[in-house]
C-alpha cells in the first residue's frame, strides 16, 4: 500500500479533511484528470499568478477548515482582470477569517455537462464508488450509481451506461461527447483509492466538468479522512457441509412437546409425523407420560438412540439450560423455535449471546431462535408452523420472516413450484443468511436460491458469496426495510437495522443477484428460472388470442428491456397458410380463436427456430376450458337438446387440447432451448403455474397476467445478461 506524503502530514495535524488543493493532488496519483492550479499565499501572489494562466480565472479561499466553500461565499468566478482578482480576495478573506490559508487559482473552464463523482464508505459493504449527474442537480434530481470497489475498467463503464442522463454523455448541444476513457479512469481511481488508502472516508468530486472538446476535469474535490474502520465481529461461518446435514436428520427430538393443540410443542411435531417423515420421532417433555398415542421421554438424555436433530419450543429462559443435556447427548443440531431473544430488545439479546457462547463450546448449531422451521420435501421432512407441504424441487428458499415464508410455501405448493428446501432464519444468532448462500454453493439439488431479506449481518461476505453463487444458479431476492418505514419494522423484527437501500440494490445489481419489487414476484421467476432455460437475448415473439392483449404484451415488453421485432415477409407469408386472411400480419401474432392444436404448434415453430426470436409469449391458448365449461353449463341449462354427455365430450375435448398444447411446447422448449411461456385465458383454484411433462428437462410455465409472464421473462434476460458480461 503506497503511502501519500500529503495524508500522513493532515494525519500528523489531526486534520480530518485535506485542503482542495492537496485533494487534487492526490487524486492525481491515482490517474484522475484534475484542472491545472496554482496555490497562492498572497493577494499580489494571486495577480501575478493570473496573468501566467490566463483571464479569466477563478478565486478560492483555501483552508483546511474550508470544506465548504461555495456556500460560504468563497469561490469567486470568471475574474478578468487585477482589479476582479483583489476585489474577490478581500472578500474571500474577510469572509474566511483566521481559517484562510491561501487561495487557489485556476482557469475558468466551461462547459454544459457537470457530472458527480464521489467515494464513501457503506457501513455494511465498505468503499464505494458513486458517479452521477453534477453541479447544482445533484440533489434535486438524484441521477446516481452507485458500485462496491475494486471496479475495474468494464464495471466503471457499466456505471456510465446506466445513467439516466445517456443525452449527455455522447456529443450535446454543438459539443463532442465527454471523453469515456477519462470518466472510466476517474471511477477507477476512485475504486483504488478507497481500497488502498483505509485513512479516507469520503471523496466528493463535484463538479466534474465536460468541456466542449469533450475533456472531463475535475474542477473541484475534497478529501474526508478518518481513522480505519475497526473490524467488526461478525458470527463466525458455519461449514457449509453442516448447513446440508441441518435438512436431513435421521431422527429428531421435540423438545417442548404438548397435548395442547394450541402450543407450539403440539403444532411442530404433528405436522411433521403428519408430513410423512421416515425418521425416529422422540417427545420431550418434564412432566413425561404420554402424547397422542406416543411416549414422552422427561429429558433428551433419557432418549435410547442418537439424536440427529432438536427441535426446541420451550420459553426463552429455560433454552440455555438445556445446552448441558444437549451435549451430554451428542445432539449437534438444534432448531430453536422459541422467541423471546433479540427481537425484543438489550435483555433478549444478552441472553441470545450467552447462548450462543454456551453453544459454541458445547459445539452445538443453533438456526433460530425465533423461526417459523424448515423443511425437505425431499424426504418428506415438514417441520414449520404451517402444515403446508410442497412438492420436491430444485428452488431454495429462504426467508428472515417466518408467516412470509410459510405463506410462499402454501403458494408454491398451490402452483406445483417444487422446493429444494425451506428454512425460516429468525434471528440468526449462529447461523445467518452468509452461511445459508454458501451452503446453497455446494449443493447440486439448489438449482435456483430465493431469499426474502431484511438486514444482512456481513454486507462483504453476502455480496461475495452470491457473485460466486450466481454465477452457477439464480439468486431471486426481495427486500425488506426499503423504506423509513419499513427500516424501523425490519429492525424491531430482526433486530437488525436495514443497510442503505441503494448501496443494496447496487451491491445485489453487481453481483447478478435479481432483486424483485413484492412477494409473489418471488414464486413468479422461481417458477420461470427453475423450469425455462435462460433467454440468450431480449427479442420477444407474441401469440395471442386477441389483439388487445398483444398490444398490451408489447408495451410491457418494451417498458422493461425487452424488444418486440418485425415478422419478415417470409415468416409472414408461412402464416398466411395456417391463419384465415384476416389475421393481424404482424407481431404479436393474433390467432383468430383457432382452436388446432397443430395450427398453434406450427406458429410457434416457425418464430421459435428463427435468430430472429429469443423467446415466446403466448396468450390466451390455454385456460379456454375454464371458459368453455361455464358456457356449456349455460348451453345445458337452457337448450334441452343438449345433455351431460355432451358437455362432458366437449370438456374432455378441451382438456386434451390445452395438455397436447402445454406437451408440445415443452417439446419444443427441450428442442431448441428457448424459453416459452403461457398466459391463462382464465384461471381457477386447479389453476397451476408450473406443469411437469413427462420425459422432458423443462416444464410448461403459464401465468394469470402479461405482467407476470413478461416481468418473468425481463428479469431471466437480465440475468443472462449479468452472466454473459
Amino acid at each position: 500500500m503506497e503511502k501519500i506524503d500529503i495524508i500522513e502530514k493532515a494525519k500528523a495535524q489531526n486534520r480530518t479533511a485535506l485542503t482542495e488543493a492537496e485533494s487534487k493532488e492526490v487524486l492525481k496519483k491515482y490517474g484522475i484528470p484534475v484542472v491545472e492550479e496554482k496555490v497562492v499565499k498572497t493577494i499580489e501572489e494571486a495577480e501575478t499568478a493570473a496573468e501566467t494562466i490566463g483571464y479569466p480565472v477563478v478565486l478560492k479561499g483555501l483552508g483546511s477548515n474550508l470544506t465548504h466553500k461555495t456556500e460560504k461565499g468563497l469561490v469567486k468566478l470568471n475574474l478578468r482582470n487585477k482589479e476582479d482578482i483583489r476585489s474577490a480576495a478581500l472578500h474571500i478573506k474577510e469572509a474566511a477569517g483566521n481559517d484562510l490559508e491561501g487561495f487557489l487559482l485556476q482557469p475558468m473552464l466551461e462547459g454544459k455537462r457537470e457530472f458527480v463523482a464521489g467515494l464513501f464508505l457503506d457501513e455494511q459493504f465498505g468503499p464505494t464508488v458513486m458517479f452521477g449527474l453534477g453541479g447544482i442537480f445533484t440533489e434535486a434530481i438524484g441521477d446516481v450509481v452507485f458500485r462496491l470497489a475494486p471496479l475495474n475498467d468494464n464495471e466503471a463503464q457499466k456505471m456510465i451506461d446506466e445513467l439516466h442522463a445517456q443525452k449527455l454523455l455522447g456529443a450535446f448541444r454543438g459539443e463532442s461527447a465527454p471523453d469515456k476513457n477519462a470518466l472510466i479512469k476517474t471511477l477507477v481511481g476512485l475504486s483504488r483509492i478507497g481500497v488502498e488508502i483505509p485513512d479516507v472516508k469520503e471523496i466528493d468530486i463535484n463538479p466534474l466538468i465536460v468541456t466542449a472538446e469533450g475533456k472531463v476535469i475535475a474542477v473541484d474535490a475534497l478529501i474526508i479522512l478518518g481513522k480505519p474502520q475497526d473490524k467488526k465481529i461478525f458470527p463466525l461461518p458455519v461449514d457449509p457441509k453442516d448447513i446440508g446435514k441441518l435438512f436431513y436428520p435421521k431422527s429428531i427430538a421435540f423438545v417442548g412437546a404438548s397435548a395442547d393443540i394450541r402450543k407450539w410443542g403440539h403444532l411442530m411435531y404433528c405436522g411433521v409425523a403428519a408430513g410423512g417423515y421416515q425418521g425416529k420421532i422422540y417427545l420431550v417433555n418434564p412432566q413425561g407420560g404420554e402424547i397422542a398415542g406416543r411416549a414422552v421421554f422427561k429429558s433428551v438424555t433419557d432418549i435410547p438412540d442418537p439424536v440427529d436433530l432438536a427441535v426446541v419450543t420451550v420459553p426463552a429462559n429455560r433454552v440455555l439450560s438445556l445446552i448441558p443435556e444437549f451435549e451430554k447427548k451428542a445432539i449437534k443440531k438444534v432448531l430453536l423455535i422459541s422467541s423471546g431473544f433479540s427481537e425484543i430488545g438489550a435483555e433478549g439479546k444478552i441472553l441470545e449471546d450467552k447462548l450462543v457462547e454456551q453453544a459454541r463450546k458445547a459445539g452445538i448449531l443453533i438456526l433460530g431462535p425465533n423461526t417459523m422451521g424448515i423443511c425437505n420435501p425431499h424426504i418428506s421432512f415438514y417441520c414449520t408452523g404451517s402444515h403446508v407441504r410442497p412438492v420436491a424441487g430444485s428452488t431454495m428458499w429462504v426467508s428472515q420472516s417466518g408467516n412470509l415464508g410459510t405463506q410462499l410455501l402454501a403458494f408454491a405448493e398451490k402452483e406445483g413450484i417444487g422446493i429444494r428446501a425451506f428454512g425460516g432464519s429468525g434471528n440468526e444468532a449462529m447461523i445467518t443468511i452468509e452461511d445459508a448462500m454458501e451452503g446453497f454453493e455446494i449443493d447440486d439439488l439448489t438449482k435456483t436460491v430465493v431469499l426474502y431479506l431484511e438486514s444482512i449481518k456481513n454486507g462483504r461476505r453476502f455480496f461475495e458469496a452470491a457473485k460466486r453463487v450466481g454465477r452457477k444458479k439464480p439468486i431471486i431476492v426481495l427486500k425488506g426495510g426499503s423504506t423509513e418505514a419499513g427500516a424501523k419494522a425490519a429492525a424491531s423484527h430482526t433486530g437488525a437495522m436495514a443497510s442503505n437501500i441503494k448501496v443494496f440494490k447496487a451491491a445485489c445489481h453487481q453481483a447478478g443477484i435479481t432483486l424483485v419489487e413484492n412477494p409473489m414476484d418471488l414464486l413468479d421467476l422461481s417458477a420461470a428460472f427453475s423450469s425455462l432455460p435462460l433467454p440468450k437475448g431480449k427479442k420477444v415473439g407474441i401469440i395471442t388470442l386477441g389483439g388487445g392483449w398483444g398490444v398490451v404484451a408489447s408495451d410491457l415488453c418494451v417498458e422493461n428491456g425487452l424488444d418486440v421485432p418485425k415478422l419478415s415477409d417470409e415468416v409472414i407469408s408461412r402464416i398466411n397458410k395456417l391463419l384465415p386472411p384476416f389475421w393481424s400480419h404482424a407481431n404479436p401474432i393474433d390467432v383468430v380463436g383457432d382452436m388446432n392444436t397443430d395450427t398453434y404448434m406450427k406458429i410457434i415453430e416457425e418464430l421459435i427456430q428463427l435468430p430472429e426470436f429469443d423467446a415466446i409469449i403466448h396468450m390466451g391458448i390455454i385456460g379456454r376450458l375454464i371458459l368453455v365449461k361455464a358456457t356449456l353449463g349455460s348451453t345445458v341449462a337452457i337448450d334441452k337438446k343438449y345433455d351431460n354427455n355432451f358437455v362432458d365430450r366437449a370438456f374432455l375435448h378441451m382438456e386434451n387440447f390445452e395438455k397436447q398444447t402445454i406437451e408440445r411446447t415443452v417439446k419444443l422448449i427441450d428442442k431448441y432451448n428457448k424459453p416459452i411461456i403461457g398466459v391463462y385465458l382464465l384461471n381457477d383454484d386447479k389453476t397451476k403455474t408450473i406443469t411437469e411433462v413427462n420425459g422432458c428437462k423443462y416444464k410448461g410455465v403459464n401465468f394469470i397476467t402479461p405482467e407476470r409472464a413478461v416481468k418473468s421473462l425481463a428479469k431471466m434476460y437480465q440475468y443472462s445478461k449479468w452472466l454473459n458480461d
